[in-house]
């Protein structure tokens, strides 16, 4: 008697000559529970569970040979694997991403699925102290406020029990960009959050209408580079098909127009300002809508802050007070988010800046917070449209 069953973390399917407990993934470590079917004769395989056999809660790395992460087994691990597995694999696999395979539960229609980025910038002397606490919030709003799953969420942050794969690197951030938008359908939810370092380059394509790209610093961008609104447009806004949403939230300096979106919002004037680039390149979506909210203009500089929370910690300026609207009021429109935002800025600068010693200034970090910009794939009616919905 012989079936198919399928490994439920990197789709690996594998030939079972005889009836089995379990199937263990010669491809990512994976081991697969099986159940055999109570309905008639064969032998029909249902999937319950996959769990890895090396540590929990780390992604799954799709290479061959190699480790959770990425490094090469030694033949003694490899035999090892091969010998206790009791399933031979099926060949004409052709996936080689190595990037996380998406899971059964966000496969579904009307998923919701988030990436949320926060760069210490470890040991360097340009580090920031407040990244790691900003996604712990937004991941935190996201589940309680607007069910988006927890096993839906993948973080990159230099926490001090973080692997390779959760590292923000470029590479990292790159891969789970493809993979924020990868499969998404009508229907479905994504957000992306970055906090960091954001900088500005001369633009060479002439498709800005300042004559600068933004970009957005991952951990290693000093080696490796960094990853420009250009690249960041073509990977999470083109792709994007009619019915699906994602929802950027930038708390990064430069980061205006970071995804290089076609229309910035004039809350002075209550009007979309065209932001199409000078040389006609293409910029939109495949039909769905991009929005992103900014912690500041292009020409700016955002603000970390520990004035913000009860606990004294330090935050992304624009981040905090983000949270503390949307928590006071989860049905939001983006006009009176806006608005709300401004307000509490214009305030909280000009009471910060009554105080005109340099000293006390810099002792309380006394940095003028700028005020958050909102742009779009396409024009939307803000004073209906719900943040993140």
């Amino acid at each position: 008697m012989e079936g198919t069953a399928t490994c439920t973390v990197c789709n690996k399917v594998y030939r079972m000559p005889k009836p089995s407990e379990t199937i263990h993934c010669t491809e990512c470590n994976a081991v697969t529970r099986i159940s055999r079917s109570s309905s008639g004769s064969g032998l029909g395989l249902r999937f319950i569970e996959s769990v890895l056999n090396s540590k929990p809660n780390l992604l799954p790395y799709r290479n061959s040979g190699k480790d959770h992460k990425g490094r090469q087994k030694n033949k003694q691990q490899s035999s090892s694997s091969s010998s206790s597995n009791t399933a031979s694999p099926i060949t004409g696999d052709s996936s080689s991403l190595d990037i996380y395979k998406p899971s059964p539960a966000e496969a579904i229609s009307g998923r919701k699925r988030a990436l949320l980025c926060g760069v210490t910038y470890r040991n360097k002397n340009y580090s920031l102290s407040g990244t790691i606490n900003d996604v712990r919030s937004i991941k935190n709003l996201l589940i309680q406020r607007f069910g988006y799953p927890e096993e839906c969420i993948r973080v990159l942050t230099e926490e001090e029990n973080g692997n390779d794969l959760t590292t923000p690197t470029k590479k990292n951030i790159e891969d789970s960009l493809k993979w924020l938008v990868e499969g998404s359908e009508s229907g479905d939810s994504l957000v992306f959050f970055f906090s960091g370092h954001g900088l500005r380059q001369p633009d060479f394509k002439n498709d800005e209408l300042d004559g600068f790209d933004e970009t957005i610093c991952p951990v290693d961008f000093i080696e490796q580079g960094m990853i420009v609104d250009n690249d960041i447009n073509s990977t999470i806004v083109r792709p994007l098909k009619e019915g699906v949403t994602l929802h950027a939230i930038v708390d990064a300096c430069h980061s205006g127009t970071v995804l290089d979106l076609e229309y910035t919002y004039d809350l002075q004037n209550k009007r979309w300002k065209d932001n199409k680039p000078p040389s006609k390149a293409e910029k939109g979506t495949s039909g769905g809508l991009a929005i992103c909210l900014s912690a500041c203009g292009d020409d700016q500089m955002a603000a970390d802050t520990n004035a913000l929370t009860s606990k004294k910690e330090m935050t992304g300026a624009m981040t905090a007070i983000l949270i503390q609207m949307v928590e006071k009021e989860p049905e939001i429109t983006y006009e009176v988010l806006l608005n709300k935002m401004h307000g509490f800025i214009q305030q909280f600068n000009k009471k910060r800046f009554l105080i005109n010693n340099r000293f006390l200034k810099k002792l309380f970090h006394c940095r003028k917070i700028e005020e958050p910009l909102l742009s779009s794939s396409q024009e939307f009616e803000v004073s209906s449209r719900k943040f993140l919905r």
